[in-house]
């Protein structure tokens, strides 16, 4: 079912809600689904949606059309307002994007589904699991247009190799990474044809929503926060939520279903209301 409550028929998003995932499309094909200001505005909003919303277990995140999966910041939008932002914020304040900006710790899947440029890897690189039609293209064009690669290509050099992350930065839109390179380099998980791609991505977000709610977001924050830690403070990262687990309805009901031979019923109240 849609959300129309959440974001305004002119966002330039679709919010889907399909029994336990939820489906998230950026949807200004004309404008090669580039970002503006209204649909940063719906991504937040969204987020805090499904934060909130303890019946999504997972969410797909893909484009609309088979070109672009996101042709970055809508630069005409940019040059109109004469400004990326308001500028006066912190980070945080200023970046609403993805699950991760907002504490979101649900898994999300990206669907790439064709070009994806600028702030477009940013949404790709917070993602959880990365799956890509072959027609997908990856590349940066920040210095192109003036401007400093600095947060997305972080992104990427945590998902790459040094060298390629460089490449995509400072060469611009003269490099293009393919889907199959990016999936040899490891960045992508699995490829696709282009009919298949969102299939295969749901599949992947309904096979993780069979699992625990809470169980898979602690899992999340220890692996993410060990991009973060040098090894044996990532450890005692795992260690902590590992304790914190042992107290909730989960840690107990999953022995006792498969003791039992049974599917187990998980707790999904307050599955948002988690550390860090």
């Amino acid at each position: 079912m849609t959300a129309p409550a959440v974001v305004p028929p002119d966002s330039g998003l679709l919010y889907e809600k399909r029994d336990d995932i939820a489906i998230v499309t950026l949807n200004r094909p004309d404008r090669g689904n580039a970002v503006n200001a209204t649909m940063a505005e719906g991504l937040g909003r969204i987020w805090s949606d499904v934060k909130a919303d303890d019946s999504v277990k997972a969410v797909v995140i893909t484009g609309a059309g088979d070109r672009h999966f996101c042709a970055g910041a809508d630069v005409r939008d940019m040059a109109a307002r004469g400004r990326v932002s308001s500028g006066d914020g912190t980070m945080d304040e200023e970046n609403h994007h993805t699950a991760r900006q907002n504490q979101v710790w649900k898994p999300v899947i990206a669907a790439v589904n064709g070009t994806a440029v600028g702030i477009g890897l940013k949404l790709i690189v917070d993602c959880d699991i990365i799956v890509a039609s072959r027609n997908a293209i990856f590349l940066d064009s920040h210095v192109n247009i003036g401007m400093v690669g600095g947060i997305e290509n972080v992104g990427l050099a945590k998902r790459l190799p040094l060298g390629t992350a460089l490449r995509m930065t400072l060469q611009g839109r003269d490099f293009k990474l393919t889907a199959e390179r990016a999936y040899q380099l490891g960045m992508v998980d699995e490829i696709t044809e282009p009919g298949d791609l969102l299939p295969a991505a749901e599949a992947i977000a309904r096979s993780i929503a069979k699992n625990s709610p809470r169980a898979v977001a602690l899992s999340q924050q220890a692996i993410w926060g060990s991009l973060e830690r040098d090894y044996h403070s990532a450890l005692e990262y795992g260690w902590s939520l590992i304790r914190l687990h042992w107290s909730h309805p989960d840690f107990l009901e999953g022995p006792r279903a498969y003791a039992e031979g049974r599917a187990p019923v998980w707790s999904t109240s307050g599955q948002h209301r988690l550390p860090g």
